[in-house]
């Protein structure tokens, strides 16, 4: 069960490049949507890629790509629950980064909630899926030693 939810929380990470962390936002009075890969304007009637967050498109992919390595670590559990916790700090810092982004971006603009995409929830979510697979980890972990004393 728990590479079920480690995997689950690698693709919340990367559906980060599909959805918006924020949209319609009026920037400078161009209506502007903000993605983890950068900024996209509308110029000319079209949807064009303004400016590329080169640092956060990176980040994105190695986070996305840590609850997968997490996976095949099934050998030794005690370490596998270490990096759980350990990836669930480090998608912590990357949401806050994200925030922090999309709000240098925004210039001090309120955001309201009809402006904010659903990329602004995946990391929570993907926080949620480390958390539940950490917590089956512990359980086959105890599971293991029950049957161990039982031999």
């Amino acid at each position: 069960m728990q590479s079920i939810y480690l995997f689950l929380a690698g693709l919340l990470i990367f559906a980060l490049y599909l959805f918006p962390l924020a949209h319609n936002v009026d920037i400078n009075g161009i209506p502007t949507t903000i993605k983890a890969t950068g900024l996209y304007q509308i110029v000319n009637g079209q949807e064009t890629h303004t400016e590329v967050f080169v640092a956060l498109t990176a980040v994105t992919a190695i986070i996305g790509l840590l609850p997968i390595i997490i996976i095949f670590l099934y050998k030794n559990r005690k370490k596998q629950v270490t990096f759980c916790y350990s990836a669930i700090l480090v998608v912590i810092g990357f949401s806050f980064w994200m925030a922090q982004t999309v709000k240098s971006v925004t210039g001090g603009i309120t955001i309201g909630t009809n402006n904010m995409g659903i990329g602004l929830l995946l990391s929570s979510l993907s926080i949620v899926m480390l958390i539940f697979a950490a917590k089956a980890i512990q359980r086959d972990e105890k599971l293991v030693r029950s049957a161990d004393r039982l031999r």
